[in-house]
C-alpha cells in the first residue's frame, strides 16, 4: 500500500506530513516506556524483519498481490509506541534507498501504514486478550484478529485522505469499495504472517513479547496422573535470559526472506496499485524522485543477474535497517532518565518482561 507521488495533492501531502511527525514524536516519548537494555536491539530486529516480509509478495486475486504492513505485528511484539517507530523506519529506508513509496507522499504512508494499522491492531489486540483465557493460544488468536482488521482500516484511511486530496476525479464509493474489498483479503494474509511469527516466538520467549507481559496461566501440579492448578495465585517469574539466540535466528530469516525467497514473490501489482490503476487513481503519478538510486525497484545498479542483484539489495536492506533501527531504539533506550522506569516496571526497577509470562499449563 506504498503510495507513490502525485496521488495526492500538496496541501493534504503536508498535512499528512504534519500528522506523521506529530505521531512519530509522541512515539519516540512513548517508546521510553516500552524499551530496555534487551527489547531495544530487538526492535531493530522487528523492523528488519518486517523490511524483508514486505518484499513477499502473496497472491490473493486474480491478478493482484498483497504484502504485509507490519503495524500489528510490530505493535504486538515491541509495544504500539515503538512500533509505530519500527514500520516509519521500513517506509523511510524503503523510500530513500529503493524508490518505494514517494517521498512527498511519506507522511501518506506513515500515516496510513505504520499510525492507524498500529493503532488499530493494538486497540483490537488489548480488547480481545482482556476477554479471552489467559493462555498463548489467546494471545496469537487475538494477534490474527488485530492483524485482519488493521489492514482494511488503512485502505479506509487511504480512501479518506484521497477523498480529500486526490488528484484524479473518481467516484469515491468506488474507490472504497475496491480498497476495502481487496484490503481484506490482503489482511488474511497479514494476520497469518503474524500470527505465525508471534506464536514462535512466544514458543520460545514469552518475556519478549509486549503483548503478553502481565499475563499469567496458574502453575499445574501433576496429582494421581492429572494436572491440577496450584492454589498460589502468584505470577510464575521468568528468568531474565539472553536475546542473543532469538536475535541471531531472527536475523538469518530476514536475510534468508529478502535475500533468496523474495525471488519467488508474485510480481501481481499489489492491492493499492491494481486499484489504482483499475480506476483511474494513478493518472496523475508522478516518478520517484531516488529513481535513479543504485538499489531502485529492490535491485542492484549494474548486476545483471536478475537472482542475484534483487537478493543482494535484500540483504542491503535488511542489513541497512536492522542498523538504523537499531541505533534509533538504543538511542531513544539511553535518552530515558532514570526516574522513568520502564512500562509496568516492578517497585523494586525488574522489567516487567523479567516478571510476567505467559503460562501453558506449565507442568512441575
Amino acid at each position: 500500500m506504498h503510495v507513490p507521488d502525485g496521488f495526492i495533492d500538496a496541501p493534504v501531502s503536508v498535512a499528512t506530513g504534519a500528522v506523521a511527525a506529530a505521531a512519530v514524536a509522541v512515539s519516540l516519548r512513548g517508546a521510553r516506556r516500552e524499551l530496555d537494555e534487551r527489547t531495544a536491539p530487538l526492535a531493530g530486529l522487528v523492523a528488519a524483519f518486517i523490511f524483508a516480509v514486505q518484499m513477499l509478495n502473496f497472491p490473493v486475486a486474480a491478478g493482484t498481490s498483497g504484502h504485509l504492513l507490519g503495524g500489528a505485528l510490530a505493535a504486538i511484539l515491541v509495544g504500539p509506541f515503538t512500533g509505530v517507530l519500527c514500520v516509519s523506519v521500513v517506509l523511510l529506508m524503503q523510500g530513500i534507498l529503493f524508490a518505494d513509496g514517494g517521498l512527498t507522499a511519506l507522511g501518506v504512508n506513515i500515516t496510513n501504514m505504520a499510525v492507524v494499522t498500529t493503532v488499530v491492531a493494538y486497540a483490537v489486540f488489548r480488547g480481545l486478550v482482556k476477554l479471552l483465557p489467559r493462555k498463548r493460544r489467546s494471545i496469537t488468536v487475538s494477534a490474527f484478529a488485530a492483524a485482519v482488521i488493521s489492514v482494511p482500516a488503512a485502505a479506509v484511511a487511504f480512501t479518506l485522505i484521497y477523498w480529500i486530496g486526490g488528484t484524479t476525479d473518481v467516484p469515491i464509493g468506488q474507490v472504497f469499495t475496491a480498497m476495502v474489498g481487496v484490503h481484506l483479503l490482503i489482511g488474511i494474509g497479514e494476520a497469518t504472517i503474524t500470527a505465525l511469527t508471534v506464536g514462535a516466538v512466544i514458543a520460545v520467549r514469552p518475556d519478549l513479547v509486549y503483548g503478553a507481559r502481565g499475563l499469567t496461566a496458574p502453575l499445574k501440579l501433576r496429582v494421581n496422573g492429572e494436572l491440577v492448578d496450584t492454589p498460589a495465585a502468584e505470577p510464575v517469574p521468568v528468568a531474565a535470559r539472553s536475546h542473543r539466540g532469538v536475535w541471531l535466528v531472527g536475523l538469518a530469516a530476514s536475510l534468508v526472506l529478502a535475500g533468496f525467497v523474495s525471488f519467488y514473490a508474485s510480481a501481481n501489482p499489489d492491492g493499492l496499485e491494481k486499484v489504482a490503476a483499475d480506476k483511474g487513481i494513478d493518472a496523475k503519478a508522478e516518478d520517484h524522485a531516488a529513481a535513479d538510486s543504485p538499489l531502485a525497484d529492490y535491485g542492484v545498479e549494474g548486476l545483471d543477474n536478475a537472482r542475484m542483484s534483487g537478493g543482494l539489495a535484500g540483504v542491503i536492506g535488511v542489513g541497512v535497517t536492522v542498523v538504523a533501527g537499531t541505533g534509533i531504539f538504543w538511542t531513544v533506550r539511553r535518552r530515558r532518565t532514570p526516574e522513568t522506569p520502564s512500562s509496568g516496571a516492578s517497585p523494586s526497577g525488574t522489567s516487567p518482561s523479567e516478571t510476567s509470562s505467559v503460562a501453558p499449563g506449565n507442568s512441575a
